[in-house]
C-alpha cells in the first residue's frame, strides 16, 4: 500500500510503499476513504520541539470501510463505514478515568490515516449511520475537538460568546456553541475570508482585527464575552483574549499554541478572569457527533474547499505552509472510489 511518512527533523513527507496491514486479534483493517490536514499536521512536521519524530506515520481524521477483522472482534461486519478515534484507551490512567484518551499514554493510537490502508483496535472504531457519508466520517474528528472544548468550557444558555480565529477549530467552536445555546456569538479574525463561513456555522457577526475591535465586539455581543474561546494558537492571542472577555468571564484556549505566550497576570486579575487550556475529546463526543450530525443548522463540510490525491499530500502540507485560502483540505486516499 502507499502511506505517507513523515522523515523527522522538518523533512518533507514522502509517500511510501508499506505492507498491506493484517489484524491483530482485536483489530479491523479498513480501507481509507478521506483523511482531514490538520493544522497539528503541519506543526507537527517542523521538526520543532513538538514533532511526530522520525518515520512515523500520521493522519488523525479519516474514515474507511472494513475490509477485514480479527478473530476476537464482533459487533461490526466487513464493508461497514466507519470513523476513527484516533486515540486508544487504557482505560486505567487518570486521563482514561476523566474520559479523554488523547492524553493517554500507555495505550498507542491509531494516527495512520493518510495511507490506503489503516490497521486500528477496533474499540476506537465508530460505525457511521447510513445518512452519513465517509467525507462525513472523517470530519468526526475535528468536530469533536470543537465540541469537547465548548462543553468543557461549561457554557449555559445565553451566554455572549466570542470565537478567536477563523480556521477549522474556530468555525466548529462557533457550531457548537450555537447549538448549545448560545446567545449571541462574534467571530473575530485578521482577514474577512472566512466571514461568510463563520456566519453559516452560527455566528451573529464578524469583525476583524483592528484599533476599535473591543468596541466592535462589546456591541455586536451587546456587552462583554461570557467566554471567549482562542482558536488559533499564536502569540498574542491568550493576551487578545484577555483584553476582550469580561468580569468573571472565561477565556478557554483551544489553539495549541507550541511556542510561548506571554500573557500580564494583571490584566486577567482585575477581571477575575479564568482560563482553560483543552486538548482532545472522549468517545461519549465522537458517538453523539455521529448520531446528531445531519441534524443540525448548517452542513459541516461546508469547509472543506479542497480535495487532493494522496500522492498530492507532501505539495500540499509545503502549500499550507505559506499564505493560502484554504479551510479544510480532504486526502482521498482511496483513488479507485473517486468521489465519496
Amino acid at each position: 500500500m502507499k502511506a505517507a511518512i513523515y522523515p523527522g527533523g522538518g523533512k518533507p513527507v514522502a509517500i511510501e510503499d508499506l505492507p498491506d496491514p493484517d489484524p491483530g486479534p482485536g483489530d479491523l483493517v479498513i480501507k481509507v476513504a478521506r483523511c482531514g490536514v490538520c493544522g497539528t499536521d503541519l506543526s507537527m512536521t517542523r521538526g520543532e520541539m513538538w514533532d511526530y519524530g522520525p518515520g512515523s506515520q500520521f493522519g488523525h481524521e479519516y474514515s474507511g470501510e472494513i475490509t477485514a477483522m480479527g478473530k476476537n472482534v464482533s459487533g461490526f461486519k466487513i464493508g461497514e463505514k466507519i470513523a476513527v478515534l484516533p486515540s486508544a484507551s487504557c482505560g486505567y490512567c487518570e486521563a482514561c478515568k476523566q474520559g479523554n484518551p488523547v492524553l493517554c499514554s500507555n495505550a498507542g493510537g491509531a494516527m495512520v490515516g493518510f495511507a490506503e490502508y489503516a490497521r486500528l483496535p477496533a474499540s476506537v472504531a465508530i460505525r457511521l449511520p447510513d445518512t452519513l457519508s465517509l467525507t462525513d466520517g472523517a470530519l468526526i474528528e475535528p468536530l469533536a475537538v470543537s465540541l469537547y472544548g465548548v462543553r468543557q468550557s461549561g457554557i449555559q444558555p445565553g451566554d455572549r460568546v466570542l470565537v478567536l480565529g477563523g480556521g477549522t477549530v474556530a468555525l466548529y467552536a462557533i457550531y457548537w456553541a450555537r447549538r448549545l445555546g448560545a446567545g449571541r456569538i462574534v467571530a473575530m479574525s485578521r482577514s474577512s475570508r472566512r466571514r461568510d463561513l463563520s456566519q453559516q456555522m452560527g455566528a451573529d457577526a464578524f469583525i476583524t482585527y483592528g484599533d476599535n475591535e473591543i468596541a466592535e465586539v462589546t456591541e455586536a455581543l451587546g456587552g462583554a464575552a461570557h467566554i471567549v474561546y482562542e482558536c488559533v494558537g499564536s502569540e498574542g492571542m491568550l493576551s487578545k483574549a484577555v483584553i476582550h472577555v469580561g468580569l468573571f468571564g472565561k477565556i478557554v484556549s483551544l489553539g495549541f499554541c507550541t511556542h510561548a505566550d506571554p500573557v500580564m497576570p494583571a490584566m486577567a486579575s482585575i477581571k477575575c478572569a479564568t482560563m482553560q487550556f483543552l486538548v482532545g475529546y472522549t468517545m461519549r463526543d465522537f458517538l453523539y457527533i455521529a448520531d446528531q450530525m445531519d441534524k443540525g443548522h448548517a452542513d459541516p463540510k461546508a469547509l472543506i474547499t479542497s480535495e487532493a490525491e494522496l500522492v498530492n499530500l507532501p505539495g500540499i502540507l509545503e502549500k499550507l505552509r505559506d499564505p493560502n485560502n484554504e479551510t479544510k483540505i480532504h486526502i482521498r486516499c482511496d483513488c479507485s472510489r473517486g468521489q465519496q
